[in-house]
C-alpha cells in the first residue's frame, strides 16, 4: 500500500518525535543537539494550527515521515512567510515520500494564503537541497559557520519559494 498523507494528531507525536530525534542524534539536518522530550513535542504541536499545519505520511498504519509549516519569525509583519520542515524515517529515504510531503505543504501554504515558503538547510544536506530545488525553491542566502554540531562548524543555506 503506497504512502498516504493526512493531518497529524496528538496520537502521532511519539512517532514524529522518534523520527526527529534520530536526526538530532545522527545528522546535521537539524541543528538541535539534545533530543526533544514528549512535552517539548506537545508544546511544538500546540503552537501549530490551521495556519501552520503538521502532516504525516503513513504506510501500512505506520508513520514514515512528517512535515510542517511553521512561523518564519515571531514579528507580525512576517505572518505570511512560513518555514517548511520535512523529516522521513531513516529507513524510508529515497522512495519519493519527501516529495509527497513537500508538495502537499506547498499546496497547503497556497490554500492558507501564505506568500512564501522558506527552508533553512544545512549546506551538506544535498538531498534536502535537491528536494527543494525540484519544487522551485531558489537559494537566497548562504550563512557560513553559524551552527556547531558533531565537533564541526556548519553552514546554512536558505532556500525560498514564492507562492
Amino acid at each position: 500500500m503506497p504512502a498516504t498523507l493526512r493531518p497529524a494528531t496528538v496520537e502521532d507525536l511519539p512517532a514524529i518525535n522518534a523520527i526527529y530525534n534520530h536526526y538530532v542524534e545522527h545528522s546535521t539536518c537539524t541543528y538541535q543537539t539534545v533530543p526533544s522530550t514528549a512535552q517539548e513535542r506537545q508544546d511544538w504541536f500546540d503552537a501549530h494550527g490551521p495556519e501552520h499545519p503538521v502532516i504525516v505520511a503513513e504506510e501500512n498504519d505506520t508513520i514514515i515521515g512528517w512535515g510542517s509549516l511553521s512561523r518564519f519569525h515571531p514579528r507580525q509583519a512576517y505572518c505570511h512567510s512560513v518555514e517548511d520542515s520535512v523529516y522521513l524515517h531513516h529507513e524510508h529515504q529515497g522512495k519519493g515520500i519527501g516529495s509527497l510531503i513537500l508538495g502537499e505543504l506547498i499546496v497547503l501554504a497556497k490554500k492558507i494564503g501564505h506568500h512564501t515558503v522558506l527552508g533553512g538547510i544545512d549546506a551538506d544536506q544535498a538531498g534536502s537541497i535537491a528536494l527543494h530545488a525540484k519544487f522551485g525553491f531558489v537559494k537566497v542566502s548562504h550563512l557560513k559557520e553559524v551552527g556547531h554540531k558533531h565537533g564541526r562548524w556548519l553552514d546554512v543555506l536558505w532556500m525560498q519559494k514564492m507562492l
